[in-house]
C-alpha cells in the first residue's frame, strides 16, 4: 500500500515538471507579439481604465481566453508557465515605465485626457469618441457632488480612467 501511494500519489516527475519542453525564446516571442498587438488594439479604442463595466470584464477574459493557445503554444512545465509570466509582467512593466522616462512617448502609449465638458456644456462628441452617454457622465459628476453640469467649468476622462472636475468659481 505504501509502495503504490510512492508511485501514484507523491513521486513527482521533477524533469517533467521544470524542463521545457518548447524553447523559452519562443514563448517570450509569442508572449510579446500578442500583448504589444492586444495593447495597441486597446489603446487605439482610446477606452479608459478607471472603471470596468460588464461588458469591459467580459472583453478581457474573452480575449484571454482566445489568445492563450497562441501565446502558451504547448507549454506544461513550471519553466515555460513562469518564463510567459515574466514575459507579460515586463511588458506591461515597461509599457508603464516608458512614458514616464521619455516624455516623447507618453501621446502613443496614454491616452489625452478626453475633454467632456468645457465652461457647462457637455461636448456630444467627446462623448461618442469615449463611448459615453449623458447620464453615464451625470453619474460621474453626481459622484463628485456635482449636480448641475452648468457648475463644471471643465469635466475631462483621464489616462486612468478617472473624471476630473473643475468647477466654475
Amino acid at each position: 500500500m505504501g509502495d503504490w501511494i510512492y508511485r501514484n500519489i507523491l513521486a513527482i516527475d521533477w524533469h517533467r515538471s521544470f524542463n521545457p519542453h518548447v524553447a523559452l525564446l519562443d514563448i517570450v516571442l509569442r508572449g510579446t507579439i500578442i500583448y504589444l498587438v492586444l495593447f495597441a488594439m486597446l489603446r487605439v479604442t482610446r477606452r479608459h481604465s478607471g472603471e470596468m463595466g460588464t461588458s469591459d470584464v467580459l472583453l478581457i477574459v474573452l480575449i484571454a481566453d482566445a489568445v492563450q493557445n497562441g501565446m502558451a503554444s504547448d507549454y506544461h512545465s513550471v519553466t515555460e508557465g513562469l518564463t510567459l509570466a515574466l514575459t507579460i509582467f515586463f511588458w506591461s512593466w515597461l509599457l508603464e515605465w516608458l512614458p514616464v522616462r521619455f516624455p516623447r512617448l507618453r501621446p502613443v502609449l496614454v491616452p489625452a485626457p478626453g475633454l467632456l465638458v468645457r465652461d457647462g456644456r457637455i461636448d456630444p462628441r467627446a462623448l461618442r469618441r469615449d463611448l459615453m452617454t449623458e447620464e453615464d457622465l451625470m453619474a460621474q459628476l453626481r459622484l463628485q457632488g456635482v449636480h448641475d453640469v452648468a457648475a463644471v467649468r471643465r469635466a475631462c476622462v483621464e489616462a486612468n480612467g478617472q473624471l476630473s472636475v473643475q468647477r466654475r468659481a
